[in-house]
């Protein structure tokens, strides 16, 4: 177990070539990478659907899945070794419906995991169902450096449930990668839940978005207590913060509420 993890989150645009965005993947890591203070990053966070942007609202994503030992998953697995760090990204993965892939976030490096999205984004006039099929229910919590890191993808920080989940199976940290689409109120919902589920959870959140004008930008990490560590603003950039375990025990300690729920 270690007293810190440091994190860097991606705040870039994925392209509709699949090949653009799996090229850039060694240079945007190694920047995250030495984006810290302190020493090398620990976990390196890009946005939801970074292999290949979604395109239009209701395009068909299935000609961009791959499986989990295909070109995108190879590729970051190949980023994270030669930077020392351990990766997550998103990508559509190949299912048994052809038509219609997961939305998977793939974690690797020093860890290895896969996560496919559970809610999928039936909502603001979208229907991501028509395109993706749910994942299975069971919370994906990866041991980081001693860290208990859970996985969630945009639309799932909407629902409490999930991160109640994810914490009661050990998690520390929640990592979201998004693609949060840009319109009124998007942004003040995006910190409000970030936020949310920092508190009430008391654990740190740290989420990846891809940057405006399309969608909403503002990558964020969040402190057991609501404090705003980084905030990346709009445009594409890289951030960084070190999270201390000291930090998540003083939460835990001034604000029990884990210990003291009735169920």
């Amino acid at each position: 177990m270690t007293s810190t993890l440091r994190l860097a989150l991606v705040q870039e645009a994925s392209a509709p070539d699949a090949d653009v965005n799996r090229a850039r993947l060694g240079e945007l890591v190694g920047r995250a990478a030495d984006a810290a203070e302190g020493g090398p990053v620990d976990l390196v966070v890009l946005p939801e659907a970074y292999a290949r942007d979604f395109g239009k609202p209701g395009s068909d994503v299935s000609g961009a899945a791959e499986p989990l030992d295909g070109p995108f998953a190879t590729a970051l697995d190949k980023a994270a070794g030669e930077h020392g760090t351990t990766v997550v990204a998103g990508m559509f993965e190949t299912g048994e419906d052809p038509a219609r892939p997961f939305n998977t976030l793939v974690l690797r490096g020093a860890a290895r995991a896969e996560y496919r999205k559970i809610h999928l984004y039936d909502s603001f006039g979208y229907r991501e169902s028509d395109r993706l099929t749910a994942g299975p229910l069971t919370p994906c919590v990866v041991d980081i450096d001693g860290w208990g890191v859970g996985l969630m993808t945009c639309y799932d920080l909407r629902f409490p449930e999930l991160a109640r989940a994810l914490v009661d199976a050990g998690a520390e940290v929640l990592v979201v990668p998004a693609a949060w689409v840009a319109g009124p109120r998007k942004v003040d919902h995006w910190r409000t839940l970030l936020r949310a589920r920092a508190i009430e959870n008391t654990v740190f959140v740290a989420a990846a978005g891809q940057p405006g004008p399309r969608y909403s930008g503002h990558s964020t990490i969040v402190d057991p207590l609501g404090d705003v560590l980084v905030d990346a603003g709009e445009e594409a950039a890289i951030v960084a913060a070190t999270l201390e375990r000291a930090v998540l025990e003083e939460a835990r300690r001034t604000n029990p509420s884990l210990a003291n729920r009735r169920l």
